[in-house]
This record gives C-alpha cells, structure tokens and sequence, in this order.
C-alpha cells in the first residue's frame, strides 16, 4: 500500500472559474474603461495646437498603464 502512495503522480494545478472567467474579464473591463475615458478626457481638452497628437499620446498611455497594472493577469 506504501508503493502505490508513491507512484501517484500529482495532478497539475489548474485554476478555478473565478481564475479562468470572472479575473479575465474584469481586467478586460478595466482596461476598455481607462482606456475609453483616457481617450475621451484627452479629446475634451484638446487645445486646438495639438491636433492628433494628444489623444495619441493619451491612449497610448492608458495602454501603457493598463498593461503594467493588469498585466499579471
């Protein structure tokens, strides 16, 4: 009985629902709302000089912070 305990292989860690569906989709949803609303405010304050340059540099920002905040996820 010992020998077979030692022959079973572990089984590999797989993540629960909540890991798999419901994490993914809350950063999805974060993301697309800074990502939105960054875009937007860079939009609403556009200076007449800028042109497309500030909602650019705007939404690549959001990106950029997006992916550094929710990117472990």
């Amino acid at each position: 009985q010992d020998v077979l305990a030692l022959e079973a292989k572990p089984q590999p860690w797989r993540p629960q629902g909540y890991e798999r569906h419901v994490q993914p989709c809350v950063a999805e949803l974060l993301g697309t709302a800074l990502f939105t609303f960054l875009g937007c405010l860079a939009v609403l304050e556009d200076s007449g000089g800028t042109g497309r340059l500030q909602p650019a540099l705007a939404h690549g920002l959001a990106l950029g912070v997006t992916v550094a905040v929710l990117g472990s996820i």
